[in-house]
């Protein structure tokens, strides 16, 4: 009979633990934890998880609270693929990540498979255009970002060499740009390949040299552009070096030291701006670092998940995804997405940007850009 009764506990105890598992919000953070990624992933990674302890110490979203998991694709794509399809074997909610593009381009046909919501950092225009109603960027994809950036480009400067990674993110910021100054009064002179995670930037930035444009255009990954900045820097290259966020990020600063100050960038994400000053100081308490737009890529990509699943009410996959798409968040709703924010049919978003400057080893914010479609 005690043997009984202590099986009887036991089973019971097991399904009670089994029905608190069950009713967790189950997140999957899949990202570049190690390999040239790994400056990316891993603050994006830290940016989900300070999200998510916020809205676990304040109840949670609908009354359940948030588990996650946390994979390292090695910035590998095919290591991507195999954990997104374990996530959502394993009845994951969400998966955030990967970051890079050339990952998430193999990984999202997973997240498709099991209508799971997919958040990543990648930027590459490709993304969103293959039309997977699952896949949500926590940024500017190229195709939003290029048009704000090409007006300060064809104002200030009527000759431009560009210089990419030769991967989907690179390739995809070049052809992006070169498209948008086609009848425009900036003509592109020159392209310059380099390799993905390339060390040696000398021949590349020798070339630049001698082509001399008026501005010199860099779309490469983060440990890349510190690597970049610095040979200009030793080369004694004045010309103003321009790009995405991806050249002028935090951590980019951090590696380059005085060789990213003067670099110029169209940011959607920064800490130096108002609305996201509060969420900066947060992050270095916590993680005694400074988070650069990676962090806040994950923060807000979470924010915005918590106020979908509000919105529609219940823990619905599908119909947390379709309230994403064609959706609008606002910061009086939902304070953690730190700004107002609308998503288009394909998962882009769009929302105020800013142009910065790099001094003194910061980011000091020169204009807010609005929504693209503030315009229209």
């Amino acid at each position: 009979m005690k043997a009984t009764l202590k099986t009887l506990a036991v089973c019971a105890a097991l399904a009670v633990s089994g029905l608190t598992q069950a009713q967790d919000i189950k997140i999957a953070n899949i990202v570049e934890l190690s390999g040239p990624g790994a400056t990316a992933g891993t603050v994006f990674k830290n940016g989900v998880e300070l999200a998510i302890k916020e809205i676990n110490a304040t109840g949670g979203i609908l009354g359940k609270k948030i588990s996650y998991t946390t994979e390292d694709t090695q910035t590998n794509p095919g290591v991507a693929k195999g954990l997104t399809q374990k996530a959502v074997d394993n009845d994951t909610f969400a998966i955030f990540g990967p970051v890079y593009s050339g990952s998430i381009m193999v990984s999202m046909a997973e997240s498709k498979r099991g209508e799971t919501p997919n958040f990543t950092g990648g930027e590459a225009a490709a993304i969103t255009a293959q039309g997977n109603p699952y896949v949500f960027r926590t940024a500017f994809g190229q195709n939003i970002s290029y048009p704000k950036l090409a007006k300060f480009i064809n104002t200030h400067y009527k000759t431009l060499t560009v210089i990419y990674a030769n991967n989907d993110f690179g390739k995809g910021g070049r052809d992006t740009l070169t498209k948008l100054m086609e009848g425009s009064s900036t003509k592109v002179v020159a392209d310059i390949s380099t390799d993905a995670g390339a060390v040696d930037f000398s021949a590349a930035v020798l070339k630049a040299k001698q082509i001399d444009a008026d501005a010199i255009f860099i779309v490469t990954n983060e440990e890349e552009s510190a690597r970049m900045l610095r040979e200009f820097r030793k080369q004694g290259v004045k010309k103003p070096l321009v790009g995405e966020t991806t050249l002028i990020g935090q951590k980019v600063i951090e590696l380059a030291g005085d060789a990213a100050n003067g670099a110029l960038g169209h940011v959607g994400l920064t800490i130096e701006a108002t609305p996201i000053k509060a969420f900066g100081a947060k992050y270095k308490t916590e993680y005694k670092s400074e988070s650069d737009h990676n962090g806040i890529k994950g923060y807000t990509g979470m924010y915005v998940l918590k106020a979908a699943i509000e919105k529609v009410g219940k823990l619905d996959r599908k119909a947390v995804a379709a309230a994403i798409r064609g959706g609008c968040f606002s910061t009086k709703q939902t304070p953690g997405i730190l700004m107002d924010v609308c998503f288009d049919d394909k998962g882009d978003l769009d929302r105020d940007s800013f142009m910065v400057e790099v001094k003194g080893g910061h980011q000091v914010v020169t204009a807010t850009l609005p929504p693209l479609s503030a315009k229209k």
